[in-house]
């Protein structure tokens, strides 16, 4: 294994996108840009979750004039060949995942292969690849949305994953596009350690990593990267940012449910310094979440733990990636719906992470072999801010 080529991977949670159409999207497209010029890779990945945004049924006609967009860039002129996968087709209720995924080769690439799932077989890739709509009967896309019976005491939405199989030089890896489920409830997420949503998000991710490892004898290495949902451990987090506080749990009238939770300190003045409601999270002493990129929180952040034994994840050094308020003046704010947390994300098998070529950095006082970070962490990017992966391929030329 001697040769390598740059590779970008980036997952986008692009519902703001969709949301607020116009206002975040170009300098939104100008960070990406700016990430590809500055990395310069051979080969990009784009996944995006949350296709055409909340209001998906309104506004799902421009996803086809966003991905038109990148495609057509003059920044993209370079990339002669794309495969193109957007699930747009929403009326199909039982299967829709609003999941999209870019792929883009560089002219300078050659011996590139993508897998048929049909035929079971690697075909070259050559030319522009497109589909939007319903991906069903497209072979080079496995698409899955998570079962309903999975999850019945919850609200079934718009999660899944979609796969594809690529071959560079030699080496073949999965990428896979996912989407797992957020907690609809600070109330609810702050009763037990993991808390519910955590347990599903955990059932949901063995599920897509048990259904990609089909082939126990001989697994591909794969790069699973998306809106994981991921959230800080939120009961003990709660429990050491209020440790010295008094709390009154206001309950809701005739019923016996709690409706808000407020930590207030113990001095004179009694200032809140945590309330807590169903989709309300607003912490007196917010910087916490950014002073250092958040490195203090990462001890909370426990949900990858139980997968250790099958994926691997770069050192995260960049701040939570969700919910940042959608604000061009101040882009480095969360908003108080959400304690933040580090959804987006971008794992790998451990044969994956045996792919990355780690050459000494010291050789390259200019360029850092393995870059993990944020896009357009000093720009309004929506409420999800884009992570991305870029790294040398280490490649087999047996």
């Amino acid at each position: 294994m001697d040769k390598f080529n740059d590779m970008l991977l980036v997952t986008a949670n692009v519902g703001s996108l969709f949301d607020n159409v116009g206002e975040i999207q170009n300098g939104w497209l100008e960070e990406l840009y700016k990430t590809i010029q500055k990395y310069k890779p051979q080969f990009i990945a784009l996944h995006f979750q949350e296709v055409g945004g909340k209001d998906y049924m309104v506004n799902m006609d421009k996803a086809e004039s966003f991905f038109s967009t990148i495609e057509s860039s003059e920044e993209m002129k370079e990339f002669d060949r794309s495969c193109i996968y957007v699930d747009t087709e929403f009326q199909t209720e039982d299967s829709f995942t609003a999941l999209g995924s870019m792929y883009f080769i560089h002219r300078a690439l050659k011996n590139i292969y993508q897998y048929d799932f049909n035929v079971k077989d690697f075909k070259t890739v050559s030319g522009q690849t497109k589909y939007v709509g319903s991906l069903n009967g497209v072979c080079t896309v496995e698409k899955e949305k998570f079962p309903k019976n999975f999850w019945p005491d919850f609200k079934w939405s718009r999660k899944g994953f979609l796969r594809t199989r690529w071959i560079i030089h030699n080496q073949g890896f999965d990428l896979v596009n996912i989407h797992l489920f957020h907690d609809a409830s600070n109330l609810i997420a702050v009763n037990s350690s993991p808390s519910i949503y955590s347990a599903n998000r955990k059932k949901a991710l063995r599920y897509v990593i048990n259904r990609i490892s089909d082939s126990p004898s001989n697994p591909i290495p794969f790069f699973l990267f998306g809106d994981f949902n991921f959230r800080l451990d939120t009961l003990t987090l709660v429990q050491r940012l209020t440790i010295e506080a008094d709390v009154v749990k206001v309950m809701k009238d005739r019923t016996n449910e709690v409706e808000k939770i407020i930590f207030e300190e113990k001095d004179d003045g009694r200032q809140t310094l945590l309330q807590i409601e169903e989709k309300l999270f607003e912490y007196v002493h917010q910087a916490v979440f950014r002073k250092d990129n958040g490195r203090a929180l990462l001890k909370y952040d426990k949900e990858i733990t139980s997968f250790h034994d099958v994926i691997r994840e770069e050192d995260i050094t960049f701040p939570p990636s969700y919910p940042y308020i959608e604000d061009s003046n101040q882009p480095k704010q969360y908003m108080n719906t959400r304690c933040p947390a580090w959804c987006d994300r971008i794992l790998m098998s451990h044969t994956a992470h045996d792919l990355i070529n780690r050459r000494d950095d010291d050789d390259d006082d200019d360029a850092q072999s393995v870059v993990y970070n944020t896009i357009g962490p000093h720009v309004c990017m929506g409420d999800h801010k884009p992570v991305f992966l870029s790294f040398l391929l280490k490649t087999n030329n047996h």
